[in-house]
Order: C-alpha cells, then structure tokens, then sequence
C-alpha cells in the first residue's frame, strides 16, 4: 500500500493526490488565513505569486508557500526601517 501525500489546509480540508492543482482565491484565502482583500493587495503590492485565468486569479500552494518562507510581505514593508527595537 502505497501512501498519498495530502495538502492540510487551515480549515482541516484534505485533498489526497491533489497537491499540485490551482488553488482559487477563497481556498488560499482559507489556507493563509486572511481576507480576499489582503490576498488583492500583496498581488498587487507584495508580488504574492498568482496567474490570471481570464477572471479568476490561481495559486500553486508550493510557490506560495516559497514566498511566505523568504519573507513574503515583511520584505517590502520593512526592507528600509531600522528592526532592532521590534518585539520578538
């Protein structure tokens, strides 16, 4: 018996075999665990990786999770501001 990997979304949502399918923008919204208009805006802003299909913008959960993992948001927003007083 052979085992399937699985994506764990963050609502417990399980899709066996299916871990390279185009996620749409509620489904990565659920995965992140932020609002649509957070998702709009690091497209727009934070170059969140996404295609355009016709109307619809898809997500591939690897890239996705390769830009969370460098930095994502936090990159561009405190790329030129002094950190060393931030909370940990």
């Amino acid at each position: 018996m052979t085992l399937q990997p699985h994506i764990t979304l963050r609502q417990g949502l399980h899709m066996p075999g299916k871990e390279d399918r185009w996620l749409s923008i509620s489904e990565i919204c659920e995965y992140l665990g932020v609002s649509n208009d957070t998702v709009y805006k690091w497209i727009s802003k934070q170059s969140l990786p996404a295609h355009r299909m016709g109307r619809l913008w898809k997500f591939k959960k690897s890239k996705v999770d390769a830009w969370v993992e460098s930095g994502g948001t936090f990159n561009k927003i405190y790329k030129n501001k002094d950190l060393s007083n931030m909370q940990d």
